[in-house]
Protein backbone atom coordinates (compact mmCIF):
# COMPACT_ATOMS: atom_id res chain seq x y z
CA UNK A 1 0.00 0.00 0.00
CA UNK A 2 1.36 3.40 -0.90
CA UNK A 3 2.14 5.75 1.97
CA UNK A 4 1.13 9.25 0.96
CA UNK A 5 1.96 12.29 3.01
CA UNK A 6 -0.43 15.16 2.53
CA UNK A 7 1.80 17.94 3.79
CA UNK A 8 0.57 21.52 3.34
CA UNK A 9 2.38 24.78 3.95
CA UNK A 10 0.17 27.30 5.77
CA UNK A 11 2.49 30.26 5.26
CA UNK A 12 0.19 32.79 6.91
CA UNK A 13 1.10 36.45 7.08
CA UNK A 14 0.28 36.43 10.79
CA UNK A 15 2.54 33.47 11.61
CA UNK A 16 5.26 34.24 14.16
CA UNK A 17 8.28 33.37 12.07
CA UNK A 18 11.94 34.33 11.82
CA UNK A 19 11.57 35.26 8.15
CA UNK A 20 9.26 38.07 9.18
CA UNK A 21 11.74 39.11 11.87
CA UNK A 22 14.43 39.83 9.25
CA UNK A 23 17.20 37.40 10.15
CA UNK A 24 20.36 37.84 8.08
CA UNK A 25 22.40 35.39 6.03
CA UNK A 26 26.12 35.94 6.50
CA UNK A 27 29.23 33.81 6.11
CA UNK A 28 32.88 34.13 7.13
CA UNK A 29 35.57 32.63 4.88
CA UNK A 30 37.87 30.54 7.14
CA UNK A 31 39.56 28.00 4.82
CA UNK A 32 43.11 29.05 5.67
CA UNK A 33 42.77 29.04 9.45
CA UNK A 34 40.73 25.83 9.26
CA UNK A 35 43.53 24.14 7.30
CA UNK A 36 41.49 23.28 4.21
CA UNK A 37 42.58 25.91 1.68
CA UNK A 38 44.06 23.44 -0.76
CA UNK A 39 44.75 23.73 -4.47
CA UNK A 40 42.96 21.65 -7.07
CA UNK A 41 44.82 20.65 -10.25
CA UNK A 42 43.03 19.68 -13.45
CA UNK A 43 44.53 17.00 -15.70
CA UNK A 44 47.08 18.30 -18.18
CA UNK A 45 46.96 16.52 -21.54
CA UNK A 46 49.80 16.42 -24.02
CA UNK A 47 49.55 17.08 -27.75
CA UNK A 48 48.31 19.92 -29.93
CA UNK A 49 44.76 19.70 -28.65
CA UNK A 50 45.49 18.77 -25.07
CA UNK A 51 44.03 22.00 -23.71
CA UNK A 52 40.66 21.19 -25.34
CA UNK A 53 40.55 17.77 -23.68
CA UNK A 54 41.60 19.47 -20.48
CA UNK A 55 38.57 21.76 -20.64
CA UNK A 56 36.20 18.85 -21.25
CA UNK A 57 37.53 17.07 -18.15
CA UNK A 58 37.95 20.12 -15.90
CA UNK A 59 34.92 19.42 -13.74
CA UNK A 60 36.68 17.17 -11.26
CA UNK A 61 37.15 19.52 -8.32
CA UNK A 62 34.87 17.75 -5.86
CA UNK A 63 34.15 17.41 -2.15
CA UNK A 64 32.35 14.65 -0.26
CA UNK A 65 31.16 15.21 3.32
CA UNK A 66 30.89 12.29 5.73
CA UNK A 67 31.69 11.36 9.32
CA UNK A 68 34.17 8.62 8.47
CA UNK A 69 35.40 8.07 12.07
CA UNK A 70 32.00 8.32 13.81
CA UNK A 71 33.04 11.04 16.25
CA UNK A 72 30.01 13.25 15.66
CA UNK A 73 31.85 15.77 13.46
CA UNK A 74 31.53 15.77 9.68
CA UNK A 75 34.80 15.26 7.78
CA UNK A 76 35.62 15.98 4.12
CA UNK A 77 37.23 14.13 1.24
CA UNK A 78 38.50 16.59 -1.39
CA UNK A 79 39.68 15.51 -4.84
CA UNK A 80 42.60 16.39 -7.06
CA UNK A 81 42.70 15.50 -10.76
CA UNK A 82 46.17 15.85 -12.32
CA UNK A 83 48.48 12.85 -12.61
CA UNK A 84 50.26 12.06 -9.35
CA UNK A 85 48.45 14.75 -7.37
CA UNK A 86 47.14 13.52 -3.99
CA UNK A 87 43.57 13.69 -2.75
CA UNK A 88 42.82 15.01 0.73
CA UNK A 89 40.96 13.47 3.66
CA UNK A 90 40.26 16.24 6.15
CA UNK A 91 39.51 14.94 9.64
CA UNK A 92 37.38 17.39 11.58
CA UNK A 93 39.15 18.12 14.88
CA UNK A 94 36.02 19.55 16.46
CA UNK A 95 37.67 22.90 17.24
CA UNK A 96 37.20 24.66 13.92
CA UNK A 97 40.26 23.06 12.31
CA UNK A 98 40.89 20.04 10.12
CA UNK A 99 43.87 17.71 9.64
CA UNK A 100 44.70 16.02 6.34
CA UNK A 101 44.99 12.29 7.14
CA UNK A 102 44.71 10.96 3.58
CA UNK A 103 48.19 9.44 3.56
CA UNK A 104 47.93 7.35 6.75
CA UNK A 105 44.35 6.45 5.78
CA UNK A 106 45.57 5.16 2.40
CA UNK A 107 43.38 7.30 0.14
CA UNK A 108 45.74 9.81 -1.50
CA UNK A 109 45.94 7.86 -4.77
CA UNK A 110 43.67 7.59 -7.78
CA UNK A 111 45.30 10.02 -10.21
CA UNK A 112 47.45 7.46 -11.98
CA UNK A 113 48.70 7.95 -15.57
CA UNK A 114 45.59 6.25 -16.99
CA UNK A 115 42.86 7.69 -14.71
CA UNK A 116 41.46 11.05 -13.59
CA UNK A 117 39.63 11.49 -10.28
CA UNK A 118 36.41 13.42 -10.96
CA UNK A 119 34.16 12.92 -7.91
CA UNK A 120 33.88 11.09 -4.59
CA UNK A 121 31.11 9.46 -2.57
CA UNK A 122 30.70 8.26 1.01
CA UNK A 123 28.25 5.40 1.65
CA UNK A 124 28.07 2.41 3.97
CA UNK A 125 27.78 -0.35 1.37
CA UNK A 126 28.04 -3.24 3.87
CA UNK A 127 25.88 -1.74 6.65
CA UNK A 128 28.61 -2.12 9.27
CA UNK A 129 28.13 1.40 10.63
CA UNK A 130 31.21 2.92 8.94
CA UNK A 131 30.92 4.94 5.73
CA UNK A 132 33.04 3.63 2.87
CA UNK A 133 34.56 5.74 0.09
CA UNK A 134 34.25 5.58 -3.68
CA UNK A 135 36.49 7.49 -6.09
CA UNK A 136 34.66 8.32 -9.31
CA UNK A 137 37.07 8.54 -12.24
CA UNK A 138 37.57 8.90 -15.94
CA UNK A 139 38.79 5.33 -15.96
CA UNK A 140 37.72 2.68 -13.45
CA UNK A 141 36.13 3.67 -10.13
CA UNK A 142 37.84 2.77 -6.87
CA UNK A 143 35.98 1.52 -3.80
CA UNK A 144 37.66 1.76 -0.40
CA UNK A 145 36.30 -0.16 2.58
CA UNK A 146 36.41 1.73 5.87
CA UNK A 147 38.25 -0.54 8.29
CA UNK A 148 37.01 1.44 11.30
CA UNK A 149 40.51 2.21 12.58
CA UNK A 150 41.26 5.27 10.47
CA UNK A 151 42.42 3.21 7.51
CA UNK A 152 40.83 2.16 4.23
CA UNK A 153 41.26 -0.94 2.06
CA UNK A 154 40.88 -1.06 -1.73
CA UNK A 155 38.16 -3.65 -2.42
CA UNK A 156 37.35 -2.64 -6.01
CA UNK A 157 38.23 -5.95 -7.64
CA UNK A 158 36.16 -8.16 -5.36
CA UNK A 159 33.11 -5.87 -5.51
CA UNK A 160 32.92 -5.97 -9.30
CA UNK A 161 33.39 -2.25 -9.87
CA UNK A 162 36.67 -2.67 -11.78
CA UNK A 163 34.96 -1.88 -15.10
CA UNK A 164 36.20 0.98 -17.29
CA UNK A 165 33.89 3.98 -17.61
CA UNK A 166 34.32 7.72 -17.94
CA UNK A 167 32.33 8.63 -14.85
CA UNK A 168 31.89 12.12 -13.43
CA UNK A 169 29.05 11.67 -10.93
CA UNK A 170 27.69 9.09 -8.49
CA UNK A 171 24.89 8.61 -6.01
CA UNK A 172 24.17 5.88 -3.46
CA UNK A 173 20.53 4.95 -2.97
CA UNK A 174 18.43 1.85 -2.29
CA UNK A 175 16.39 1.65 -5.47
CA UNK A 176 14.87 -1.78 -4.67
CA UNK A 177 14.29 -1.21 -0.93
CA UNK A 178 16.19 -4.33 0.10
CA UNK A 179 18.18 -2.56 2.83
CA UNK A 180 21.43 -2.39 0.83
CA UNK A 181 22.73 0.74 -0.89
CA UNK A 182 23.05 0.56 -4.65
CA UNK A 183 25.15 2.90 -6.82
CA UNK A 184 24.42 4.84 -9.97
CA UNK A 185 27.36 6.25 -11.92
CA UNK A 186 26.96 9.12 -14.37
CA UNK A 187 29.17 8.68 -17.42
CA UNK A 188 30.19 11.74 -19.43
CA UNK A 189 32.20 10.34 -22.35
CA UNK A 190 31.70 6.90 -23.83
CA UNK A 191 34.16 4.34 -22.40
CA UNK A 192 37.12 5.41 -24.53
CA UNK A 193 40.63 5.89 -23.16
CA UNK A 194 41.02 9.68 -23.03
CA UNK A 195 44.70 9.47 -22.17
CA UNK A 196 45.85 7.32 -25.09
CA UNK A 197 43.01 8.58 -27.34
CA UNK A 198 42.62 5.81 -29.93
CA UNK A 199 40.33 8.11 -31.95
CA UNK A 200 39.97 11.90 -32.11
CA UNK A 201 36.18 11.53 -32.41
CA UNK A 202 35.36 11.69 -28.69
CA UNK A 203 33.43 14.95 -28.26
CA UNK A 204 29.64 15.56 -28.52
CA UNK A 205 28.10 14.90 -31.93
CA UNK A 206 25.68 17.80 -31.45
CA UNK A 207 25.82 20.81 -29.13
CA UNK A 208 22.08 20.72 -28.35
CA UNK A 209 20.96 17.12 -28.90
CA UNK A 210 24.03 14.93 -28.42
CA UNK A 211 23.39 11.18 -28.22
CA UNK A 212 26.97 9.86 -28.13
CA UNK A 213 27.65 10.30 -24.42
CA UNK A 214 28.30 7.70 -21.76
CA UNK A 215 24.83 7.47 -20.21
CA UNK A 216 24.64 5.91 -16.76
CA UNK A 217 25.46 2.67 -14.98
CA UNK A 218 23.26 1.21 -12.24
CA UNK A 219 24.93 -1.23 -9.87
CA UNK A 220 22.79 -3.36 -7.56
CA UNK A 221 24.23 -4.29 -4.18
CA UNK A 222 24.01 -8.06 -3.86
CA UNK A 223 25.36 -8.16 -0.32
CA UNK A 224 28.54 -9.89 0.71
CA UNK A 225 30.59 -7.08 -0.85
CA UNK A 226 29.42 -7.75 -4.41
CA UNK A 227 27.66 -5.51 -6.96
CA UNK A 228 25.93 -6.40 -10.24
CA UNK A 229 25.50 -4.17 -13.30
CA UNK A 230 21.72 -3.93 -13.84
CA UNK A 231 21.69 -0.89 -16.14
CA UNK A 232 19.89 -2.65 -18.98
CA UNK A 233 17.58 -4.67 -16.76
CA UNK A 234 16.46 -1.55 -14.88
CA UNK A 235 15.66 0.39 -18.06
CA UNK A 236 18.58 2.79 -18.48
CA UNK A 237 20.35 1.27 -21.48
CA UNK A 238 18.74 3.63 -24.01
CA UNK A 239 20.04 6.74 -22.28
CA UNK A 240 23.13 7.82 -24.26
CA UNK A 241 23.41 11.44 -23.14
CA UNK A 242 26.38 13.26 -21.62
CA UNK A 243 25.48 12.79 -17.96
CA UNK A 244 26.93 15.47 -15.69
CA UNK A 245 24.93 14.93 -12.51
CA UNK A 246 22.42 12.59 -10.90
CA UNK A 247 19.81 13.29 -8.25
CA UNK A 248 17.47 10.91 -6.47
CA UNK A 249 14.31 11.42 -4.45
CA UNK A 250 10.88 9.97 -3.91
CA UNK A 251 9.17 12.56 -6.09
CA UNK A 252 5.68 11.06 -5.93
CA UNK A 253 5.75 9.93 -2.27
CA UNK A 254 5.07 6.29 -3.13
CA UNK A 255 7.98 4.92 -1.09
CA UNK A 256 10.35 4.30 -4.03
CA UNK A 257 13.34 6.41 -5.09
CA UNK A 258 13.15 8.09 -8.49
CA UNK A 259 15.98 9.54 -10.63
CA UNK A 260 16.70 12.87 -12.32
CA UNK A 261 19.64 13.13 -14.77
CA UNK A 262 21.23 16.47 -15.69
CA UNK A 263 22.82 16.12 -19.12
CA UNK A 264 25.22 18.32 -21.03
CA UNK A 265 24.54 19.08 -24.73
CA UNK A 266 20.93 17.97 -24.64
CA UNK A 267 17.87 17.05 -22.69
CA UNK A 268 17.69 16.09 -19.05
CA UNK A 269 15.87 12.89 -18.15
CA UNK A 270 13.55 11.86 -15.33
CA UNK A 271 12.83 8.24 -14.43
CA UNK A 272 10.16 7.00 -12.04
CA UNK A 273 10.67 3.83 -10.04
CA UNK A 274 8.15 1.09 -10.83
CA UNK A 275 8.83 -0.75 -7.57
CA UNK A 276 9.76 -3.98 -9.37
CA UNK A 277 13.43 -3.29 -10.09
CA UNK A 278 12.71 -1.23 -13.21
CA UNK A 279 12.27 2.46 -14.02
CA UNK A 280 10.10 4.25 -16.59
CA UNK A 281 11.44 7.21 -18.59
CA UNK A 282 8.66 9.81 -18.21
CA UNK A 283 10.69 12.77 -19.48
CA UNK A 284 8.24 13.65 -22.24
CA UNK A 285 5.21 14.02 -20.00
CA UNK A 286 6.96 15.02 -16.76
CA UNK A 287 9.36 17.83 -17.75
CA UNK A 288 9.52 17.79 -21.55
CA UNK A 289 12.64 17.70 -23.71
CA UNK A 290 15.21 20.51 -23.69
CA UNK A 291 18.39 21.49 -25.54
CA UNK A 292 20.26 22.98 -22.58
CA UNK A 293 23.54 22.12 -20.84
CA UNK A 294 22.37 20.57 -17.55
CA UNK A 295 25.05 20.71 -14.85
CA UNK A 296 23.56 20.18 -11.39
CA UNK A 297 20.74 18.28 -9.68
CA UNK A 298 19.83 19.34 -6.18
CA UNK A 299 16.53 18.48 -4.62
CA UNK A 300 14.54 20.16 -1.87
CA UNK A 301 11.05 21.33 -0.97
CA UNK A 302 11.62 25.06 -1.47
CA UNK A 303 7.95 26.04 -1.01
CA UNK A 304 7.10 23.70 1.90
CA UNK A 305 4.22 21.99 0.13
CA UNK A 306 5.40 18.46 0.97
CA UNK A 307 6.77 17.68 -2.50
CA UNK A 308 10.42 17.58 -3.52
CA UNK A 309 11.44 20.13 -6.17
CA UNK A 310 14.52 20.09 -8.43
CA UNK A 311 17.10 22.78 -9.23
CA UNK A 312 19.22 22.37 -12.38
CA UNK A 313 21.95 24.80 -13.42
CA UNK A 314 22.53 25.56 -17.09
CA UNK A 315 24.59 28.17 -18.97
CA UNK A 316 23.72 31.86 -19.30
CA UNK A 317 26.63 33.85 -20.78
CA UNK A 318 27.19 36.21 -23.71
CA UNK A 319 26.61 33.39 -26.21
CA UNK A 320 24.23 30.95 -24.54
CA UNK A 321 21.09 32.33 -22.86
CA UNK A 322 19.69 29.15 -21.44
CA UNK A 323 18.42 30.00 -17.94
CA UNK A 324 18.40 27.50 -15.07
CA UNK A 325 15.44 25.30 -14.23
CA UNK A 326 13.64 25.29 -10.89
CA UNK A 327 11.26 22.43 -11.35
CA UNK A 328 8.22 22.83 -9.09
CA UNK A 329 6.77 19.42 -8.26
CA UNK A 330 3.05 19.44 -9.14
CA UNK A 331 2.33 16.21 -7.26
CA UNK A 332 1.13 14.28 -10.31
CA UNK A 333 4.49 13.22 -11.76
CA UNK A 334 4.74 16.50 -13.68
CA UNK A 335 6.94 19.50 -12.98
CA UNK A 336 6.72 23.19 -13.94
CA UNK A 337 9.83 25.32 -14.42
CA UNK A 338 9.47 28.40 -12.20
CA UNK A 339 13.04 29.70 -12.34
CA UNK A 340 12.06 32.98 -13.99
CA UNK A 341 9.08 33.49 -11.74
CA UNK A 342 11.13 32.83 -8.58
CA UNK A 343 14.19 34.86 -9.62
CA UNK A 344 16.59 31.91 -9.80
CA UNK A 345 17.05 31.80 -13.58
CA UNK A 346 20.43 33.39 -14.46
CA UNK A 347 23.56 32.24 -12.61
CA UNK A 348 25.99 32.60 -15.54
CA UNK A 349 27.99 29.40 -16.25
CA UNK A 350 26.40 27.37 -13.46
CA UNK A 351 27.88 24.37 -11.71
CA UNK A 352 26.90 23.07 -8.27
CA UNK A 353 23.90 24.42 -6.34
CA UNK A 354 22.59 23.51 -2.89
CA UNK A 355 19.32 24.04 -1.06
CA UNK A 356 19.86 24.94 2.61
CA UNK A 357 18.16 27.04 5.27
CA UNK A 358 21.03 29.45 5.91
CA UNK A 359 19.14 31.76 8.29
CA UNK A 360 17.03 29.07 10.03
CA UNK A 361 13.74 30.73 9.14
CA UNK A 362 12.07 27.55 7.86
CA UNK A 363 12.52 28.27 4.15
CA UNK A 364 15.33 26.69 2.14
CA UNK A 365 17.68 29.13 0.41
CA UNK A 366 19.95 28.37 -2.55
CA UNK A 367 23.70 28.77 -3.12
CA UNK A 368 25.10 28.46 -6.65
CA UNK A 369 28.71 28.40 -7.88
CA UNK A 370 29.71 29.31 -11.41
CA UNK A 371 32.57 30.17 -13.80
CA UNK A 372 34.31 27.96 -16.34
CA UNK A 373 37.84 29.29 -16.89
CA UNK A 374 39.43 32.50 -15.60
CA UNK A 375 42.70 33.23 -17.41
CA UNK A 376 44.05 35.94 -19.73
CA UNK A 377 42.38 39.05 -21.14
CA UNK A 378 41.45 37.44 -24.47
CA UNK A 379 38.01 35.83 -24.72
CA UNK A 380 37.63 32.32 -26.12
CA UNK A 381 33.91 32.66 -26.89
CA UNK A 382 34.23 34.63 -30.19
CA UNK A 383 36.80 32.10 -31.39
CA UNK A 384 34.51 29.23 -30.42
CA UNK A 385 31.46 30.82 -32.07
CA UNK A 386 33.39 31.16 -35.31
CA UNK A 387 34.09 27.41 -35.25
CA UNK A 388 30.52 26.49 -34.28
CA UNK A 389 28.98 28.51 -37.10
CA UNK A 390 31.25 27.06 -39.78
CA UNK A 391 29.20 24.75 -42.06
CA UNK A 392 30.00 21.06 -42.07
CA UNK A 393 31.99 20.97 -38.83
CA UNK A 394 32.34 17.57 -37.19
CA UNK A 395 31.96 18.53 -33.52
CA UNK A 396 33.12 15.09 -32.37
CA UNK A 397 36.64 15.67 -33.68
CA UNK A 398 38.86 17.20 -31.02
CA UNK A 399 41.19 18.44 -33.77
CA UNK A 400 38.68 20.99 -35.13
CA UNK A 401 38.20 22.76 -31.81
CA UNK A 402 40.35 25.92 -31.59
CA UNK A 403 43.17 25.99 -29.06
CA UNK A 404 42.37 27.75 -25.82
CA UNK A 405 45.84 28.74 -24.69
CA UNK A 406 45.61 31.52 -22.09
CA UNK A 407 42.16 32.72 -23.12
CA UNK A 408 39.33 33.18 -20.62
CA UNK A 409 36.10 31.29 -21.18
CA UNK A 410 33.16 32.52 -19.07
CA UNK A 411 35.46 33.28 -16.16
CA UNK A 412 35.67 35.71 -13.22
CA UNK A 413 32.00 35.18 -12.38
CA UNK A 414 30.47 36.19 -9.06
CA UNK A 415 28.73 33.44 -7.11
CA UNK A 416 25.00 33.61 -6.41
CA UNK A 417 23.15 33.19 -3.14
CA UNK A 418 19.36 33.36 -3.26
CA UNK A 419 17.46 33.98 -0.05
CA UNK A 420 14.03 32.34 0.02
CA UNK A 421 11.43 34.98 0.84
CA UNK A 422 8.96 32.35 1.98
CA UNK A 423 5.29 32.88 1.34
CA UNK A 424 6.13 35.48 -1.32
CA UNK A 425 7.20 32.60 -3.56
CA UNK A 426 10.38 34.30 -4.77
CA UNK A 427 14.09 34.46 -3.95
CA UNK A 428 16.36 37.49 -3.48
CA UNK A 429 19.96 37.40 -4.73
CA UNK A 430 22.27 38.56 -1.92
CA UNK A 431 25.68 36.95 -2.39
CA UNK A 432 27.59 40.20 -1.78
CA UNK A 433 25.65 40.96 1.40
CA UNK A 434 26.19 37.38 2.60
CA UNK A 435 29.94 37.53 1.89
CA UNK A 436 30.09 34.69 -0.66
CA UNK A 437 30.41 36.62 -3.94
CA UNK A 438 33.87 35.31 -4.85
CA UNK A 439 34.79 35.12 -8.54
CA UNK A 440 36.67 31.81 -8.58
CA UNK A 441 35.91 28.97 -11.01
CA UNK A 442 33.56 27.07 -8.72
CA UNK A 443 32.68 23.42 -9.20
CA UNK A 444 31.40 21.57 -6.12
CA UNK A 445 29.69 22.46 -2.83
CA UNK A 446 29.85 20.42 0.36
CA UNK A 447 27.24 21.60 2.85
CA UNK A 448 27.32 20.66 6.54
CA UNK A 449 27.31 22.09 10.05
CA UNK A 450 31.00 21.42 10.53
CA UNK A 451 31.22 23.07 13.98
CA UNK A 452 27.87 21.76 15.28
CA UNK A 453 26.59 25.26 16.09
CA UNK A 454 23.29 24.92 14.23
CA UNK A 455 24.34 27.05 11.23
CA UNK A 456 25.03 25.46 7.85
CA UNK A 457 28.55 25.92 6.46
CA UNK A 458 29.71 25.68 2.82
CA UNK A 459 32.88 24.25 1.30
CA UNK A 460 33.44 25.43 -2.28
CA UNK A 461 35.85 23.61 -4.59
CA UNK A 462 37.38 25.42 -7.57
CA UNK A 463 39.03 24.12 -10.74
CA UNK A 464 42.79 24.83 -10.77
CA UNK A 465 42.31 27.14 -7.76
CA UNK A 466 42.22 26.92 -3.98
CA UNK A 467 39.08 25.89 -2.14
CA UNK A 468 37.03 28.08 0.22
CA UNK A 469 35.27 27.29 3.50
CA UNK A 470 32.40 29.56 4.49
CA UNK A 471 31.30 29.38 8.13
CA UNK A 472 27.65 30.27 8.67
CA UNK A 473 27.10 33.11 11.16
CA UNK A 474 24.02 33.45 13.37
CA UNK A 475 23.26 37.21 13.06
CA UNK A 476 19.67 36.96 14.26
CA UNK A 477 19.05 33.55 12.72
CA UNK A 478 16.28 31.32 14.04
CA UNK A 479 16.41 28.19 16.15
CA UNK A 480 17.20 24.86 14.56
CA UNK A 481 16.84 21.09 14.67
CA UNK A 482 19.25 18.46 13.34
CA UNK A 483 18.65 14.74 13.08
CA UNK A 484 21.07 11.91 12.36
CA UNK A 485 18.97 8.96 11.28
CA UNK A 486 20.28 5.41 11.58
CA UNK A 487 18.52 2.67 9.65
CA UNK A 488 18.22 -0.87 10.92
CA UNK A 489 16.45 -4.03 9.89
CA UNK A 490 15.03 -3.50 6.41
CA UNK A 491 16.49 0.00 5.95
CA UNK A 492 20.06 0.81 4.93
CA UNK A 493 22.28 1.92 7.81
CA UNK A 494 22.81 5.43 6.36
CA UNK A 495 18.99 5.86 6.20
CA UNK A 496 19.36 7.22 2.66
CA UNK A 497 15.84 7.70 1.32
CA UNK A 498 14.29 8.37 4.73
CA UNK A 499 11.89 11.34 4.88
CA UNK A 500 11.15 13.34 8.01
CA UNK A 501 8.57 16.07 8.66
CA UNK A 502 8.65 18.77 11.33
CA UNK A 503 5.87 21.24 12.12
CA UNK A 504 6.74 24.72 13.35
CA UNK A 505 5.39 28.25 12.96
CA UNK A 506 2.45 27.14 10.82
CA UNK A 507 4.67 25.22 8.41
CA UNK A 508 5.18 21.52 7.75
CA UNK A 509 8.72 21.03 6.48
CA UNK A 510 10.08 17.81 4.99
CA UNK A 511 13.67 16.75 4.58
CA UNK A 512 15.00 13.61 2.87
CA UNK A 513 18.35 11.90 3.41
CA UNK A 514 20.14 11.78 0.07
CA UNK A 515 23.21 9.90 -1.09
CA UNK A 516 25.14 12.49 -3.06
CA UNK A 517 22.76 14.93 -4.78
CA UNK A 518 24.43 18.03 -6.23
CA UNK A 519 27.22 18.38 -8.77
CA UNK A 520 30.72 17.44 -7.49
CA UNK A 521 29.61 17.83 -3.89
CA UNK A 522 28.12 15.39 -1.40
CA UNK A 523 26.67 17.09 1.66
CA UNK A 524 26.06 15.90 5.21
CA UNK A 525 23.82 12.93 5.90
CA UNK A 526 22.28 14.84 8.80
CA UNK A 527 18.92 16.52 8.28
CA UNK A 528 18.73 20.22 9.15
CA UNK A 529 15.71 22.45 9.77
CA UNK A 530 15.44 26.07 10.74
CA UNK A 531 12.44 26.49 13.03
CA UNK A 532 12.37 30.26 13.49
CA UNK A 533 11.25 31.42 16.93
CA UNK A 534 9.87 28.01 17.94
CA UNK A 535 11.28 26.58 21.17
CA UNK A 536 9.09 23.49 21.49
CA UNK A 537 7.92 21.24 18.66
CA UNK A 538 5.51 18.36 18.08
CA UNK A 539 7.13 14.95 17.47
CA UNK A 540 8.97 14.53 14.19
CA UNK A 541 7.39 12.04 11.78
CA UNK A 542 9.87 9.76 9.98
CA UNK A 543 9.16 7.47 7.08
CA UNK A 544 12.05 5.03 6.87
CA UNK A 545 13.18 3.38 3.59
CA UNK A 546 11.60 0.17 4.86
CA UNK A 547 8.21 1.92 4.78
CA UNK A 548 7.92 2.00 8.57
CA UNK A 549 6.56 5.28 9.96
CA UNK A 550 7.56 6.47 13.43
CA UNK A 551 7.08 9.58 15.56
CA UNK A 552 9.64 10.74 18.08
CA UNK A 553 10.15 13.82 20.26
CA UNK A 554 12.72 16.26 18.99
CA UNK A 555 14.81 18.86 20.82
CA UNK A 556 15.35 22.42 19.57
CA UNK A 557 18.95 23.62 19.09
CA UNK A 558 20.33 20.10 19.48
CA UNK A 559 21.57 17.26 17.29
CA UNK A 560 19.38 14.21 17.91
CA UNK A 561 20.27 10.65 16.89
CA UNK A 562 17.30 8.40 16.06
CA UNK A 563 17.62 4.73 15.18
CA UNK A 564 14.86 2.88 13.38
CA UNK A 565 12.86 0.79 15.83
CA UNK A 566 14.75 2.11 18.86
CA UNK A 567 14.00 5.81 18.94
CA UNK A 568 16.43 8.35 20.34
CA UNK A 569 19.87 6.85 20.94
CA UNK A 570 23.11 8.30 22.34
CA UNK A 571 25.31 10.20 19.92
CA UNK A 572 28.25 8.26 18.52
CA UNK A 573 31.54 9.23 20.07
CA UNK A 574 34.72 7.47 18.95
CA UNK A 575 32.95 4.23 18.15
CA UNK A 576 35.36 1.33 17.76
CA UNK A 577 34.96 -2.00 16.08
Amino acid sequence: MKIRWILTALALAGAVWAAGAGGKIRFEEISEKAGVKVMHHTRKFSGDHGDVLGMFTSGGAAVAVGDYNNDGHDDMFVTNSDVGKPNYLFRNNGDGTFTDVAEPAGVTGGNDPDSIVADALWFDYDNDGWVDLMLVRFGTPVLFHNEGNGKFKDVTAQTGFNVFGNSIAAIAFDYDNDGRLDVMLGHYFKPVDLIKLPTPHVLPNDLDNAVNGGGVGLWRNLGGGRFEDVTEKAGFKDHTGWTLDIGHSDFDNDGWQDIYLACDYGTDRIYFNNGDGTFSDLTKTSIGFDTKKGMNVDIGDYDNDGLQDVYVTNITDEYMKECNMLWHNNGDRTFTDLSKETGTCPTLWGWAAKFGDFDNDGWQDLFVVNGLRSAGKDNYIPVLVNMITTPGIDFTDVRVWPKIGDMTWSGFQKKKLFRNLGHQGVFKEMSAEAGVDNDLDGRGIGMADFDNDGMLDLYQTNADQKALLYRGLADGAGNWVQLKLVGSGKSNRDAIGAKAAIEAGGLTMIREVNGGNGYAGQSTLRLHWGVGTATKLPPVEIRWPSGKVEKHPVAVNEITYIEEGKGIVPAWHRRKK
